[in-house]
């Protein structure tokens, strides 16, 4: 079973073809909606919409506990393929390019970050050198080439807290500190779903130029947002389906 959870700009794939919806119950609270079940090509698929279908949560907000419970031990998902919407710092990493992070910085703070939290738990501590799975993040990869969609193969991701914006002073001191995109949901996403013992990695769509970059400079051009992502999110779609063209990724 592959889990897919979709981020701003991707509240549903279009190409899943869906077999039925499941409210799951998890010790973490509700997740951000019900499961959606399906078939992409040759893959078993459970996709969930991260913000929820209306795009009604803030990234601080986000139960991540309750999505990535509910994927891995509610729907016995395998692999994660998160896709989130991104702001590019590096030069070659503007509007519309997808990539494929290799790494992260955490910004974020007052998140739920472990499962293993509670007084009568035992500390439990996770390797996270290397925060994406190699192998997933190959596959994905791959079917980008195979598809002949262009992607940036790694990149630095600063996870911020949100709901607003970052300056272009904490663009500076993300970049100084070797961030290459900038999102707020990479964190403890990531970090749950190796503690869940699930193979994860994630597909950053870069929706606009971070604060003090190119048209960015002096604002955010939030108007150009929407067209922006309706055209990438269709080479995302791609991608996730490209990858789905065989039963399986060893």
């Amino acid at each position: 079973m592959l889990a897919i959870i979709g981020g701003s700009g991707l509240t549903q794939l279009a190409s899943l073809e869906v077999s039925r919806q499941q409210i799951v119950r998890t010790p973490y609270g509700d997740p951000s909606g019900a499961l959606t079940f399906g078939r992409i090509g040759q893959r078993e698929v459970v996709f969930l919409a991260r913000h929820g279908y209306g795009h009604i949560i803030p990234p601080h907000l986000v139960n991540y506990r309750a999505n990535i419970h509910a994927l891995t031990v509610g729907a016995g998902a395998s692999q994660i393929i998160s896709v989130a919407s991104v702001g590019g710092i590096r030069a070659d990493l503007g509007p519309g390019t997808l990539a494929i992070p290799h790494q992260i910085i955490d910004y974020t703070w007052g998140r739920h970050m472990t499962f293993h939290d509670s007084n009568d738990a035992q500390v439990v501590h996770i390797d996270f050198t290397e925060p994406y799975d190699e192998a997933l993040r190959r596959q994905l990869i791959a079917a980008a080439v195979v598809g002949a969609e262009p992607i940036v193969d790694g990149a630095v991701y600063a996870a911020v807290q949100g709901p607003r914006l970052e300056t272009a002073a904490e663009i500076d001191r993300y970049e100084r500190d070797g961030a290459h995109i900038v999102g707020m949901t990479g964190m403890p996403e990531a970090a749950l779903a190796r503690e869940a013992g699930v193979p994860y990695a994630a597909l950053a769509v870069v929706a606009n130029w971070a604060a003090g970059r190119a048209d960015s400079a002096h604002a955010i051009q939030f108007e150009k947002l929407e067209a922006v992502l309706q055209v990438a999110m269709l080479r995302v779609r791609k991608v996730i389906e490209q990858f789905c063209a065989t039963p399986e990724n060893p």
